[in-house]
């Protein structure tokens, strides 16, 4: 299976890196390693950025993974907070004032991926089947607000994997917000280009040289994923929006060849997904990111799913993982 280390299916439980304070956690480089088992599923979940290191079942690899002494490549498994992908310059405007926050995308010279991709996540509760982990987005230059972040993972009762991510506003003023993760996706050793990737989606964001949305436009061509598109003819870093619904969920799905699939699926609270294949992830010739959103690129200055907190209020978005495996 190839799998990282820690992943081994003989090793004890991250050596009981869970309970919060054994030191030899930091020889992780992504800190303390919590470990869910429930039947043939084990789920890995880091304490820098409350990140997913690792989904399986029954051994199984159901998301890219790293090593010890690598952080997430990629931005592999993550959360995302106060927004998620850009802000155009690191620049927004609050009552006419301008925000200017770090650069965090050079190349691109945009802020990128939120305030707490280097964070460390405190423990907040831990379970057999779940863990609940919370970091706090301090008061900064371009961005004045006290909130919380608190990211929940259960493997649920038919063994998919369940995460519930609650941001709450602790500052006497009102929050901008967008959330949202990035996890990649596979099937195992089948190589991703001979998956096939579907996303019900009718609408994706147009994006200049910088993937910074300049309009939207009904899908079509290569963007159109609603019937299935090979992963080998694909070069794509999309937003979509307009999903398709079906009792409150949208569901992304990755097919292999003989009917095995994954798939990540996400609430009404998330009407954003954005679709991302590489050929730049260490080891693999394509991985692919499906990536649950509750807005697009740049919310804070075009105001697209853009969402306020209130003193004291708080907003969950839910999403999860799930695999028919054939068995």
């Amino acid at each position: 299976m190839n799998l990282p280390p820690h992943a081994s299916p003989d090793s004890p439980a991250s050596d009981s890196l869970s309970n919060g304070t054994d030191a030899s956690a930091r020889r992780y480089a992504s800190g303390r390693q919590y470990e869910l088992r429930r039947g043939d599923a084990l789920a890995v979940v880091t304490e820098l950025a409350a990140g997913l290191r690792l989904y399986s079942r029954g051994g199984t690899q159901l998301t890219e993974s790293y090593g010890n002494a690598e952080i997430s490549p990629g931005a592999a498994g993550i959360t995302l907070a106060p927004w998620a992908n850009r802000v155009e310059d690191g620049v927004w405007y609050l009552n006419g004032k301008k925000q200017q926050l770090d650069i965090t995308e050079v190349s691109r010279n945009n802020a990128s991926h939120g305030l707490l991709r280097n964070a460390s996540y405190e423990l907040v509760d831990e379970s057999q089947f779940s863990v609940t982990l919370e970091a706090a987005v301090f008061p900064q230059h371009g961005y004045p607000f006290l909130l919380r972040h608190r990211v929940s993972y259960e493997l649920a009762e038919d063994l998919g994997l369940v995460v519930r991510q609650l941001l709450i506003n602790d500052s006497q003023e009102r929050a901008p917000f967008v959330l949202g993760a990035h996890p990649y996706l596979r099937l195992g050793e089948v190589p991703s280009e001979e998956l096939t990737v579907t996303v019900h989606a009718g609408t994706r964001l147009v994006t200049d040289e910088r993937l910074i949305p300049r309009g939207a436009e009904p899908v079509g061509g290569d963007f159109d994923l609603r019937a299935g598109r090979s992963v080998a003819a694909l070069d794509l870093d999309s937003a979509y929006t307009d999903l398709e619904f079906d009792a409150g969920i949208a569901r992304h799905t990755l097919s292999a060849p003989d009917g095995r699939n994954v798939s990540l699926w996400q609430d009404e609270n998330c009407g954003y997904v954005h679709v991302f294949v590489t050929p730049e992830f260490p080891g693999r010739t394509k991985a692919v990111a499906i990536e649950p959103m509750t807005g697009p690129a740049n919310a804070f200055n075009s105001g697209d799913g853009l969402r306020w907190l209130d003193p004291g209020e708080r907003f969950a978005m839910t999403w999860g993982i799930s695999a028919s495996l054939g068995r």
